[in-house]
């Protein structure tokens, strides 16, 4: 079997393509947005790999399918073509949806939040809170890259809501893990 070379060095002058063929500087705002999607990817993928020592396969199945949708979503960004866009996997407001469904069941069992929480706890809560600023940096990304005006905007109708959603994913479940392994939040003294 030969062996495919990953490196092509069309990148070597500062430049890379788009999904669309497009050329464009490695300091473009549309690529600090879909690089920042990649490595809040490569987070879920650090906390996928402690979630195998414990029993929490739901949590693994969201986190999963999650990726899939991040990956669908750095598609979309990485293509400056509206129309080509169109056809790539979009972000669908029923995955907001499955995103708040799960929030909803995690949060019967937690106890109620009265005072604001540090990130920290668990491993496993602390690379959750990790997700959840990387996510917030890919949110404030796609909302200034909606606002240039000066792109194509091929963002998913509802990729910054899917985002927003997200985000609070990541803190139910950080909050979860520590509470399903016992480990007690660490609350912010003022």
């Amino acid at each position: 079997m030969a062996s495919t070379k990953i490196y092509t060095k069309t990148g070597d002058n500062g430049t890379t393509s788009l999904v669309n063929g497009e050329r464009v500087p490695k300091s473009h705002l549309r690529l600090e947005t879909y690089g920042s999607v990649d490595e809040l990817n490569s987070v879920i993928g650090l906390i996928r790999s402690h979630l195998q020592s414990y029993a929490f396969h739901a949590a693994d199945e969201v986190l999963k399918l999650t990726q899939n949708h991040l990956f669908n979503l750095g598609s979309q960004l990485a293509c400056a073509d509206v129309e080509l866009a169109k056809k790539l996997p979009q972000i669908l407001e029923s995955h907001i949806i499955e995103l708040e469904k799960e929030m909803d069941a995690m949060s019967k069992d937690l106890p109620a939040l009265t005072q604001f929480i540090l990130p920290g706890g668990h491993i496993l809560a602390s690379h959750t809170h990790l997700a959840r600023t990387v996510c917030r940096r890919v949110e404030r990304a796609c909302c200034r890259l909606a606002e240039t005006g000066t792109d194509n905007n091929t963002l998913p109708e509802f990729g910054i809501a899917y985002l927003n959603r997200l985000n609070d994913y990541f803190f139910i479940l950080a909050r979860f893990f520590n509470h399903a392994l016992g480990v007690e939040e660490v609350v912010w003294k003022k």
